[in-house]
C-alpha cells in the first residue's frame, strides 16, 4: 500500500491539555508519528511526500475566516502583554450566530472548543501538512490505487469548518472525502476512531452528497459529550446521510463487528463508489482513553471486514495515542486492509 506523510507534521508540539482542572501533558505527541511511521513500514507500506496542493482543498471545507485565524493566530497572541506560549482559549460565544470580535483573545474563543487544541509556533504548519497528505493519498486512490494511507498528525475529525477541537485543527479526512466528490466520486466517511467524529458529521451534516458514519463510544459520558447521537440523522438535504452508532464503553471485537457490519450496509445503501476510514486506533483495550476494548486482532478483522466492501479507501490517522501497542495496532490494521 501506498503511503504518504511529511516529516513536518511532527513540528507540532502541544503542551497544554486540561484533565479534570489539572494540567496534564498532552496525550497528541510527536513520538506518535514515529511509531505509525515504524509499524506502517513494518506492514509494507512504502511512503511518499505530499504534493502542495495549496489552500483551495482545505477551502472546499473550512471556512476563509478559520483558516486566515489559523495561519496568523499565534503571532498575534505573541503580541499580547504577558501571553503564554501557546493560544488556549479561556471565554466561548453562546452561540455560533453571536459577534464575531477583533481581539486574538475572542477570537481564540470562537474557532476553538476546547484546551485540547492549543496552538504552538508551529501548528499551522504541521496541520497543513497532515491535510495535504490526505489530498495526496486521495489522489492516489482517484489515480487508481485501490487503497492507500494518509499518516496525518495532527488529527482531523473533530475540526469543524470553522472550529478546532480534541486535538484537530483541520479535518483532514473531511478534506480527503470533498476532494473525492470533487472528482466525480459518490464517497462515504466512515470513522472508527473510539470518539465520535463531530466534526466531519458537522461539516456534512445538511448535504446528502457525502455519507457520515460514526462508530464510537457513547457520548453521554464521553468526549466529545454533546454530538455523536443515535438520533442525529443529518438535517435538511442531508437527512438520512449521517449515521451514528454509538457503543457502550467496553465494548469489545464482536459487538463492534456486528455494528461495522450495520454501518457497511448503510455504505452499500447509500450507493458509494469510494471510502475514506478515519482511523482511529484508540477503540484499544489499552488505550490511555480506556473507552472500547477492541483487541489488535479485532484491528485487523476491522479493516478487513472493511476492505472486504470491495471500495477504493483511503485510509486516513486520526487516534491512537502513546501505549505499547500503538504500532502493532496499525501495523495490524494495515495487513487487515491489504488481505
Amino acid at each position: 500500500m501506498k503511503a504518504v506523510h511529511d516529516d513536518r507534521q511532527a513540528r507540532h508540539d502541544p503542551k497544554f491539555f486540561l484533565v479534570n482542572g489539572v494540567p496534564r501533558p498532552s496525550p497528541e505527541q510527536p513520538e506518535r508519528v514515529v511509531r505509525l511511521r515504524a509499524a506502517a513500514e513494518r506492514a509494507g507500506c512504502g511512503f511518499v511526500a505530499p504534493q502542495d496542493h495549496g489552500m483551495a482543498p482545505l477551502a472546499a471545507v473550512h471556512s476563509a475566516e478559520y483558516l486566515h485565524f489559523l495561519r496568523t493566530i499565534h503571532a498575534r497572541w505573541l503580541r499580547i502583554e504577558g501571553a503564554g506560549e501557546e493560544v488556549i482559549p479561556n471565554i466561548h460565544p453562546a452561540a455560533r450566530t453571536d459577534g464575531y470580535p477583533k481581539s486574538a483573545v475572542g477570537q481564540a474563543g470562537y474557532h476553538q472548543a476546547d484546551t485540547a487544541c492549543p496552538i504552538g509556533a508551529h501548528t499551522w504548519e504541521s496541520a497543513y501538512w497532515s491535510a495535504q497528505s490526505a489530498v495526496t493519498a486521495a489522489d492516489l486512490v482517484l489515480d487508481g490505487e485501490r487503497a492507500a494511507y494518509a499518516l496525518s498528525r495532527p488529527p482531523g475529525h473533530h475540526a469543524y469548518a470553522d472550529l478546532a477541537g480534541g486535538f484537530c485543527f483541520l479535518n483532514n479526512s473531511a478534506i480527503a472525502a470533498e476532494r473525492l466528490l470533487r472528482a466525480g466520486r459518490r464517497p462515504a466517511v466512515l470513522d472508527v476512531d473510539v470518539h465520535h467524529g463531530n466534526g466531519t458529521q458537522g461539516i456534512f451534516y445538511a448535504r446528502g452528497d457525502v455519507l457520515t458514519v460514526s462508530i464510537h463510544a457513547h457520548p453521554e459520558r464521553f468526549y466529545p459529550f454533546f454530538w455523536g447521537y443515535p438520533e442525529e440523522r443529518g438535517e435538511g438535504a442531508g437527512r438520512g446521510a449521517n449515521l451514528n452508532l454509538a457503543l457502550p464503553r467496553g465494548t469489545g471485537d464482536e459487538d463492534y463487528l456486528r455494528a461495522l457490519d450495520t454501518a457497511l450496509a448503510r455504505i452499500d445503501a447509500f450507493g458509494c463508489d469510494a471510502l475514506v476510514v478515519a482511523l482511529g486506533l484508540d477503540a484499544h483495550v489499552n488505550d490511555p482513553f480506556q473507552g472500547l476494548a477492541v483487541t489488535t486482532d479485532g484491528f485487523r478483522r476491522i479493516a478487513r471486514a472493511i476492505a472486504g466492501a470491495g471500495l477504493p479507501t483511503l485510509w486516513v490517522q486520526e487516534g491512537g495515542y502513546l501505549s505499547d501497542d500503538l504500532g502493532p495496532n496499525l501495523a495490524a490494521a494495515l495487513e487487515g486492509a491489504q488481505g
